[in-house]
């Protein structure tokens, strides 16, 4: 009996550090200093595409923020769609792109996001494309 006492004293403590932490964690204070995405549009619709022939888009951006808004990497959520982004820090007002490929080789529906991780508030943001492949 004495053991189960400590055992939810220590889960209660637990509980309660953690509930600071994650308080901490939640204040906007050190967010006013963060770059920020301005997207033209974060999803691409290509329609109706030939099999076997590869179809690109350009993701606009502005990086609205404060600071110089740096992309670390960009990673496609499949090997069908190849990303290509800009590489140099953005400066505040300044623009950028996010270009994604899409090998368009099995017929049918696909909607497949581009995962782009930089100094942003949650640290990424997901872009989408979709479309449908057809015979040629």
């Amino acid at each position: 009996m004495r053991k189960l006492g400590v055992l939810v004293a220590m889960f209660f403590l637990s509980a309660a550090c953690f509930a600071q932490v994650a308080a901490t964690n939640s204040s906007s204070a050190g967010d006013a200093n963060m770059a920020v995405f301005g997207w033209e549009s974060a999803v691409h619709d290509f329609g109706k595409i030939k099999q076997g022939v590869p179809v690109s888009h350009e993701f606009k951006f502005t990086n609205t923020g404060k600071t110089p808004l740096v992309i670390t990497n960009v990673q496609a959520s499949c090997g069908c769609t190849t990303p290509a982004w800009s590489k140099d820090p953005i400066p505040p007002g300044g623009q950028g792109f996010i270009k994604a490929t899409y090998n368009a080789a099995s017929m049918g529906g696909f909607n497949k996001t581009i995962t782009v991780m930089a100094n942003v508030e949650n640290g990424f943001k997901q872009l989408s494309i979709k479309g449908e492949v057809t015979q040629e």
